[in-house]
């Protein structure tokens, strides 16, 4: 896969859910946190106010998308002026996939489609952590049309389910969540390009990560991932690092051992070929490092799992 879809895929647990609420106005709604999730708004219909914990409350309109990527609290409402209360919405209390609701009220109304996605705090990237507390992506005409595509896609199929619903709409929500971290990185990198959204739009060094996440057990070095990237070892090195954040090896080992974690956790491999298939050349050289990484022997993290907190050693 490539690096985007890599990196989601590794963090993303369970199935994700959505729900089509139509609020009459007034209205106002405290949306709890959700550790170890990621939650998006989209405005179907009407328009609202997005009030965050910290500074001005902020207009959204339909066909805006409004994106929490670490799964903390926010609120909308009709007004800001409007009394708020807290919501008993959670995606995953209900075992449905996708839900449908009417609140109560005479007023104007707003749609919104809400969805959240599960992530598994121990093989959290620093990808989902450069992102800011709430991305919102206005309705803008021409752009992000892929994006707006699924939306309409996910609204209808939910207005009116037909066999085969439950997969169209998990697909269609996992499509989402690419859709809307593209045209966040898209307007990042024409604002600014630095951190992720620099890494990946930077043909360099996308083609180093690209090689590390396709064929982690290559012996790369810092010289052949430059090579691999066009530049020499020292300018390959400095741009590598000012981007992801961390040195070309240093994230080379990182991604690894969450790797070996998600393999440990999710199949019955030996521990020798879990060593060989990320690079190591001895189980004993991949249990030390594994060890030094999430605080625990390979086979016990098999057993037991991560604790919180190793994940970033």
């Amino acid at each position: 896969m490539d690096v985007l879809s890599d990196v989601i895929a590794s963090m993303r647990i369970g199935v994700p859910r959505s729900a089509r609420v139509a609020w009459p106005a007034p209205w106002g709604q405290r949306f709890p946190s959700a550790p170890g999730s990621a939650g998006f708004q989209v405005i179907m219909q009407g328009s609202c106010w997005a009030i965050p914990p910290e500074g001005e409350p902020i207009p959204v309109g339909t066909g805006d998308v409004l994106f929490f990527p670490h799964g903390h609290g926010y609120t909308l409402a009709d007004s800001p002026a409007t009394p708020i209360t807290e919501s008993d919405c959670d995606p995953y209390a209900d075992a449905e996939l996708f839900a449908s609701a009417t609140m109560e009220g005479s007023g104007p109304t707003t749609v919104t489609l809400c969805g959240g996605y599960r992530l598994d705090p121990t093989r959290a990237h620093p990808l989902l952590r450069d992102l800011p507390e709430m991305i919102h992506l206005p309705a803008r005409l021409g752009h992000n049309t892929d994006l707006r595509a699924a939306v309409e896609l996910l609204g209808k199929e939910m207005d009116s389910p037909r066999p085969g619903a439950d997969l169209v709409v998990s697909a269609l929500l996992d499509t989402l969540l690419l859709y809307i971290l593209r045209a966040w990185f898209d307007f990042s990198t024409e604002h600014c390009a630095a951190g992720w959204a620099g890494a990946l739009a930077d043909p360099a060094i996308s083609a180093a990560l690209d090689g590390i996440h396709r064929h982690p057990a290559d012996p790369w070095t810092v010289e052949s991932l430059g090579r691999r990237a066009g530049l020499s070892r020292a300018a390959f090195s400095r741009r590598f690092t000012q981007l992801v954040g961390q040195p070309p090896l240093t994230y080379l080992i990182w991604w690894r051992l969450g790797t070996a974690a998600r393999m440990l956790r999710d199949k019955d491999a030996a521990l020798n070929e879990i060593a060989t298939a990320v690079g190591y050349s001895s189980e004993y050289a991949f249990s030390n490092a594994f060890k030094r990484q999430y605080g625990m022997a390979p086979g016990k993290y098999r057993r037991v799992g991560c604790p919180p907190g190793t994940q970033d050693r």
